[in-house]
């Protein structure tokens, strides 16, 4: 027999002993139940007014953790990042993107390739502060742009602010107020029997 007509056997005895060959056991991996999904990109549009409450309360926390880790500048996290939605789209895929390079059962360069993402993410946090007019003791709208044809945008006015995390929970209600009565005007008009429009 030469070395071409070798052919390795496909049914090898396991170390314990046993003959998996016609084990009735699925080949493929199965995760344990329990175990947590990988996360999954987060359309802040499409939340259910529960999910929004919760994604905004854990991006709030990490944030938090980020800023306070890395020694962040208001310049990059500003306080009300929360009422500008460049900010918020921006960190929340960030906080994304670093779950899953810290997911173990990620390879062991993710985290450093999230370093290079978190660079950048950065330099363009920084753009939409600057952008935005939002600082460390004062807040306002991000200015809009009116193009021609549509109406002036109103009016931008500083606002101090005074205690953030208030802020924060105050923003959260409105948010998922206003969510939920969207959800019950949409489901008012449904036929509950057929889940069609009415």
């Amino acid at each position: 027999m030469s070395e071409d007509d070798y052919t390795p056997d496909t049914n090898p005895e396991a170390p314990d002993g046993r003959d998996y060959a016609d084990s009735p056991e699925p080949s493929t991996f199965d995760p344990q139940p329990g175990l947590p999904e990988p996360p999954h990109p987060i359309n802040w549009n499409l939340l259910s007014a529960n999910d929004l409450e919760a994604e905004l309360l854990e991006l709030n926390r990490w944030v938090d953790w980020l800023r306070h880790t890395y020694g962040l500048p208001a310049s990059v996290i500003p306080p009300m990042w929360h009422r500008h939605p460049e900010l918020l789209w921006e960190l929340s895929a960030l906080h994304l993107s670093w779950l899953a390079a810290y997911d173990p059962e990620q390879n062991a360069a993710a985290p450093l390739g999230w370093h290079r993402d978190f660079a950048d993410a950065r330099a363009r946090l920084r753009e939409w502060v600057a952008t935005s007019g939002t600082r460390l003791d004062r807040d306002r709208p991000t200015r809009q742009t009116s193009w021609p044809g549509e109406r002036p945008a109103p009016p931008v006015e500083e606002t101090p602010i005074v205690n953030r995390d208030e802020d924060f929970v105050g923003f959260v209600i409105d948010e998922v107020n206003q969510r939920r009565t969207a959800e019950d005007a949409f489901y008012a008009g449904v036929d509950p029997e057929t889940g069609e429009p009415r």
